[in-house]
């Protein structure tokens, strides 16, 4: 089949089985683009410094955008014997133009042109994840606005808390998101350093235009360390992170709809063409879609956690072993990119019960925390104020009551602060009123809050 391009050095052949053990063009064939664009701007920057002529860059690059036009269209004639997407692309150049492809990998190493194209393929895929970001982002916004006067309990423990308005509970899960943009934003600063030129681990001993190149592709620095340019795959780690903590957002987002279109719950109404049935049971209807990315993010973390434990015992430069981040890398974009889609779909069709979210901040004495802070405004101490608030929660738990069902001889038992008054700060939405403050949960804070999310994402 194909000769190595490191051929020269052996007597014998490679073994097969360890052909198709070494091979990474399986996986690695999906960097052809990036591999061939990265090639025809070294290819240019070659000829400008005289080290091929014009006419050899043209025939070159133009024989590359063939190559690519054909990859683009469907061929498929990848075989492992080429052993890498490099090789293969500089083998059918040869095959287009003779020797005189040949002349392409001067001045370079496979070390620093996966690098480059890695870097560029990362770069790609950050871009279109921040595209992403951002439509998720709009449909929580969107559904935000929709149900903005909806309120419902707020949890910690996952037992009830407070009266919140459901805009208010959106919007933290918009916040977690406005992160993890900035997060991707801010790796591209690291992904985008060209690491091309740097060759094996030494650099080459041409004189190459490495700023031409880094202009061509779209670079914003140029690599200072040939050693650390060619194993570095920090940039990769980020990404993973990155998409790890997005997915936990995600997941923590898809729990609480797994929950909330419980029977036990019934907050939401998960539309029939995103769910699926039993194949036992006719009754059900399963929440499929928020299960999925619930499980896809331990994969995502299985990835990361697999490129740490490669990279955390490899000695300067470049080693083998770190031919293993593509397989994870790519899974990770394979599962980030539709768990966005999806997740942004459903997020444009859920309805909400409203009625049952009323019902549940009615039920379980949602308001202790608002008679415990009237009680402070009356001039009892605030931990005095939380034991008579706890004793009057055990005293209505007893009699069947909320704290709003009590009289106001049974409330005054537990405090002589307690007036006629009272019972206005036991009312849900004025205790949402009573938090108009930063941050706060009030329906003017959230309309504030509203109107800023949706000013970030129109800037």
């Amino acid at each position: 089949m194909a000769e190595k391009v490191w051929g020269g050095r052996f007597k014998e052949g490679m073994d097969e089985i360890l052909e198709r053990f070494n091979a990474s063009l399986p996986f690695d064939r999906r960097l052809y683009a990036q591999d061939i664009e990265g090639s025809k701007a070294h290819c240019r920057m070659l000829a400008k410094q005289g080290i091929i002529t014009e006419e050899e860059a043209s025939r070159m690059t133009e024989a590359l955008s063939e190559i690519r036009k054909e990859i683009d269209g469907g061929d498929g004639s990848f075989h492992f014997a080429y052993e890498d997407i490099h090789t293969l692309a500089e083998k059918r150049l040869v095959d287009k133009v003779g020797t005189l492809g040949e002349k392409l990998h001067t001045g370079r190493s496979r070390n620093d042109q996966v690098a480059l194209d890695t870097r560029m393929y990362v770069r790609d895929v950050v871009e279109r994840v921040i595209s992403l970001l951002g439509g998720m982002q709009d449909a929580i916004v969107s559904l935000a606005e929709k149900n903005a006067d909806v309120i419902l309990p707020g949890y910690t423990h996952l037992q009830r808390a407070q009266p919140v308005l459901l805009a208010h509970h959106l919007l933290a899960y918009y916040e977690m998101l406005k992160r993890d943009r900035m997060r991707f934003q801010e790796s591209l600063k690291r992904v985008n350093v060209l690491p091309l030129g740097s060759a094996a681990l030494a650099g080459a001993a041409f004189n190459l235009d490495r700023a031409m190149v880094a202009k061509e592709l779209g670079f914003e620095a140029l690599s200072s360390n040939s050693m650390d340019a060619v194993s570095d795959r920090d940039f990769v780690l980020e990404f993973l992170f990155v998409s790890s903590v997005l997915m936990m957002h995600m997941s923590r987002l898809s729990e609480e709809l797994v929950l909330w279109s419980t029977r036990e719950f019934s907050f939401v109404n998960l539309p029939d063409g995103f769910c699926t049935g039993s194949s036992i049971m006719p009754q059900k209807k399963n929440p499929d879609l928020p299960e999925l990315v619930r499980g896809k993010t331990g994969r995502v973390y299985g990835h990361l956690m697999a490129l740490l434990t490669t990279m955390k015992g490899l000695p300067l430069s470049y080693n083998k072993d770190m031919q293993e981040d593509k397989e994870g890398l790519f899974d990770v974009v394979d599962t980030v990119e539709p768990c966005l889609v999806v997740m942004s779909r459903l997020l444009r069709h859920i309805d909400f019960n409203k009625d049952a979210m009323r019902k549940a901040v009615d039920d379980g004495y949602l308001v202790a925390t608002d008679l415990a802070d009237y009680l402070v405004r009356k001039g009892t101490t605030f931990r005095k104020a939380h034991e008579a608030v706890g004793k009057m929660v055990l005293y209505a738990l007893d009699q069947n009551k909320e704290l709003g069902q009590l009289t106001l001889p049974e409330m005054k038992k537990f405090s002589d602060n307690i007036d006629e008054d009272v019972y206005k700060w036991l009312d849900p939405v004025s205790c949402l009123d009573r938090r108009n403050l930063v941050g706060g949960t009030g329906r003017e804070a959230v309309k504030e809050a509203l109107a800023e999310a949706r000013k970030e994402m129109n800037s």
